[in-house]
């Protein structure tokens, strides 16, 4: 993986995807979306949106410049989000425009949750183009420094990579440099995951994993997981 010093740095532009719930994506959007194989639109209506509610409490995990973020917010009017990034995002973000909705904190490592957060507080946990980026050692401490702070039979919902999606999909199609298959993981940007192996890293953070994968794009992999007792 990337060191946490190389995502700081290599993100620290604030990545931003538009608007994703236009029904005419950007050239950006666009792109991005001929690389994944999948709608960002669709991935919002049919993978998030129907675990929110008016009044639900959300945590979203790397938001770059906001663009899921603002669509998050425009379906939870007396809720509120919280968004953790190794940047500093609110002048991005400007949860000034959100009072009460929108907070807005800068971490080192994810074992700020436990700092920052009370336990049992969000509805959701949301992360979109984030876990990819990571070895999976590093995403199953994610998933179990987080599963504290949902509450009991709330949901996180979360994108991740998957290289038998991506062997299927292509390599080049994807946006995805094949000579990683030859590197370590240590030394990429796009690290080995798997459906298989992803519900194996969820149970054992202790998630019950209800869906491995939503099927919403063609190169990667969305994962409903569950807190239960």
């Amino acid at each position: 993986m990337p060191t946490q010093d190389w995502l700081k740095k290599e993100f620290g532009y604030g990545y931003d995807s538009g608007n994703v719930l236009s029904i005419f994506p950007s050239s950006v959007r666009r792109k991005e979306e001929r690389a994944i194989g999948g709608s960002y639109r669709k991935v919002f209506r049919q993978g998030l949106l129907p675990f929110l509610k008016p009044n639900s409490k959300i945590l979203e995990i790397g938001p770059g410049r906001g663009s899921w973020s603002k669509a998050i917010l425009q379906h939870i009017p007396q809720g509120e989000l919280h968004v953790v990034d190794f940047q500093n995002v609110e002048s991005w973000l400007q949860p000034s425009r959100y009072p009460g909705r929108l907070y807005c904190h800068q971490i080192e490592d994810s074992s700020a949750y436990d700092r920052i957060f009370d336990d049992d507080y969000f509805d959701v946990c949301w992360s979109f183009g984030v876990l990819c980026h990571n070895n999976l050692d590093k995403i199953e401490d994610v998933l179990t420094q987080t599963i504290p702070k949902v509450k009991e039979n709330g949901y996180a919902i979360h994108h991740y990579g998957d290289w038998e999606k991506l062997e299927n999909y292509g390599w080049e199609k994807g946006g995805v440099p094949l000579e990683f298959r030859d590197k370590q993981d240590d030394e990429i940007w796009w690290p080995r995951n798997a459906q298989s192996q992803m519900t194996a890293a969820a149970q054992r953070a202790g998630w019950k994993v209800i869906n491995a994968d939503l099927g919403l794009v063609q190169r990667d992999s969305i994962a409903v997981l569950q807190r239960c007792n």
